[in-house]
């Protein structure tokens, strides 16, 4: 495992969300609506607010990751076929660009740097790498949902990058909390992983 977080230099560290959005989190949102949200993601956002407020504080950088469905010519998402079949109920006018519930959710807007992506890891086809050398920021402190989609892809992403990590072991969470510890386990060669808590004290 990883060492234990010591000291971070808040001016090159972004904590960095992924798809804490309404059309996940917002019972009006797209998950809502279909009952495929829960307690442990919904409780996230006021979690880790605490913590992106003292980053801030300190001269450190919020990014927000957002999940994007990009509508196609008739305004029908571009969806891929997995998600499609596992996630029937999205459709049009969801995680659309400029929509409410593309939007960051309400308890962390505004973010310093929004990212729009089109799959889990937020490294992938985005400009976030672009982002973070502009800014020299070379650590992330990495939350939101789900451990073992979006975040699990974004850590070895950024691990394969050299980027430093720490993952917010409090600050993602997953629909089966079983899944969630089975793989903050696993994340554990290639990432710190701390409490929102352990973290705001090294601040």
């Amino acid at each position: 495992m990883a060492q234990p977080l010591a000291t971070l230099d808040p001016a090159r560290t972004a904590l960095l969300t992924i798809d804490l959005q309404n059309d996940f989190l917002h019972p009006d949102g797209a998950y809502g609506r279909a009952g495929q949200t829960g307690e442990a993601l919904t409780a996230l956002p006021a979690r880790i607010a605490p913590l992106r407020d003292k980053l801030r504080a300190a001269g450190g950088t919020y990014i927000s990751a957002q999940f994007t469905l990009v509508p196609g010519r008739d305004g029908e998402p571009l969806i891929a076929p997995h998600l499609k079949a596992l996630r029937p109920f999205l459709g049009r006018g969801d995680f659309c660009p400029g929509a409410w519930g593309h939007g960051l959710v309400e308890t962390l807007a505004p973010a310093d740097f929004t990212i729009e992506k089109v799959a889990y890891s937020a490294l992938y086809q985005t400009r976030l790498e672009y982002v973070l050398r502009a800014m020299d920021i070379d650590r992330l402190i990495i939350g939101g949902i789900v451990t073992n989609g979006g975040v699990a892809s974004t850590v070895r992403d950024a691990h394969l990058r050299n980027l430093d990590t720490v993952l917010l072991s409090d600050g993602c969470a997953a629909f089966d909390p079983e899944v969630h510890a089975a793989t903050l386990k696993s994340l554990g060669t290639v990432t710190r992983i701390a409490s929102c808590a352990d973290v705001e004290a090294v601040l």
